[in-house]
């Protein structure tokens, strides 16, 4: 179906996966971000209005980034969606749950003039907010640790672990990355969607969360170069043929999450993406130049996924029981000829998708006010 080699392809779609995954954690994740602070900025019923207009005909479209990425890994990588989606059943669940949240809180928190009853969905939509933003980063967490799973002879694959030991300190952390990141990214998009009382809220929201996520990605970053074992393979088959599993040796080392930094000096690059990103999203918030500051956000974000994701490479999922169970991108993948389908469908309709929403958000700029909300009370959220 392509001109690429099967080595290609499996390359190829790392970097796809990849590109979904920043995509949602962009477009979804100022949903996310906005969502949780929901509570805190607005002190007026009227305020809480303006912070739920400023997603609330967007925050649909973006979560299709959270489905095509889960049937992304299911197409690309199955071993991998069926390995995490039956060990980690109970913190998906939790992060379904929590998304349950946001589409009856948009459309019945406003349904009834009860306080009670508002305050109520409002803390709804911060939980649906919030929690999948904190368990997204407790998973990534937990990769870069290792997850309790093996494989047998006949490629049965086996969890021996439970959803607590999920939430040990390096996980949790990484959640508070993954939670103040995108917080910051809401409170960004916030300032830039917002006016008077809410934007200054928001601005400052955006300073305290962009420094939280600073000092914990520095803290994590520190344990993973001095607490924390990472994999390397030391002996594999020809990448370029199917593989099993099974057939590769991997050794576990102190450090090992960082000699691709070592072998790959460029790939430095991504870190120090995510740490001036801050620096820059937080300078611009400051200085009212809101959509300068919505992009080194963005760019924040790629960051610390593409730092995660580079010093694990060519891991996806390792193994803390039986390193050689590790699923990487050369045995965890479909066929080539799955590859090479989904490789050409992508490249026609992922611009497609792109151009769409450009489209979208260019029609639905400009502030949201409590003005404009008080003139549209049977309309807006």
């Amino acid at each position: 179906m392509t001109f690429f080699d099967y080595e290609t392809l499996k390359l190829i779609w790392w970097l796809f996966i990849g590109v979904l995954l920043i995509g949602f954690a962009v477009m979804d994740g100022f949903d996310m971000g906005v969502a949780a602070w929901l509570p805190f900025l607005g002190k007026t019923d009227d305020e809480r209005r303006v912070i739920i207009n400023t997603i609330g005909p967007v925050w649909e479209g973006n979560q299709t980034w959270l489905i095509t990425a889960g049937g992304a890994v299911f197409a690309a990588w199955p071993l991998v969606y069926a390995a995490a989606f039956s060990g980690l059943y109970v913190a998906l669940l939790l992060v379904l749950f929590a998304l349950f949240f946001r589409p009856v809180g948009f459309d019945y928190r406003s349904k009834l003039a009860n306080q009670n009853w508002r305050n109520g969905w409002d803390w709804a939509l911060f939980a649906g907010g919030a929690i999948p933003a904190l368990v997204f980063g407790v998973a990534f967490g937990n990769l870069l640790l290792g997850l309790p799973f093996h494989y047998d002879n006949t490629l049965r694959s086996f969890y021996t672990g439970s959803f607590w030991q999920l939430l040990n300190p390096f996980a949790l952390l990484c959640g508070v990355v993954s939670l103040s990141m995108l917080m910051m990214h809401g409170a960004v998009y916030l300032q830039l969607r917002s006016d008077g009382i809410v934007q200054k809220r928001a601005q400052q929201a955006a300073l305290f969360s962009g420094i939280v996520c600073a000092i914990t990605f520095a803290l994590a970053g520190v344990w993973v170069a001095y607490g924390l074992d990472g994999y390397a393979i030391t002996s594999l088959q020809d990448v370029n043929i199917a593989l099993n599993p099974l057939t590769k040796s991997v050794e576990i080392s102190a450090g090992g999450w960082l000699t691709n930094y070592h072998t790959y000096p460029w790939m430095i690059l991504a870190p120090v993406a995510g740490f001036i990103g801050i620096a820059l999203a937080l300078i611009n918030a400051r200085f009212k130049n809101e959509r300068t500051a919505f992009f080194f956000s963005s760019i924040t974000i790629a960051g610390i996924i593409l730092t995660a994701g580079f010093s694990m490479f060519p891991f996806i999922m390792p193994s803390s029981t039986d390193p050689t169970s590790s699923l990487t991108i050369w045995d965890a993948v479909s066929s080539k000829k799955t590859l090479g389908i989904m490789f050409v469908v992508t490249i026609i309709f992922l611009p497609l998708i792109l151009i769409y929403t450009a489209w979208v958000f260019r029609v639905l700029r400009g502030k949201v006010t409590i003005q404009s909300i008080k003139d549209n009370t049977h309309t807006a959220y």
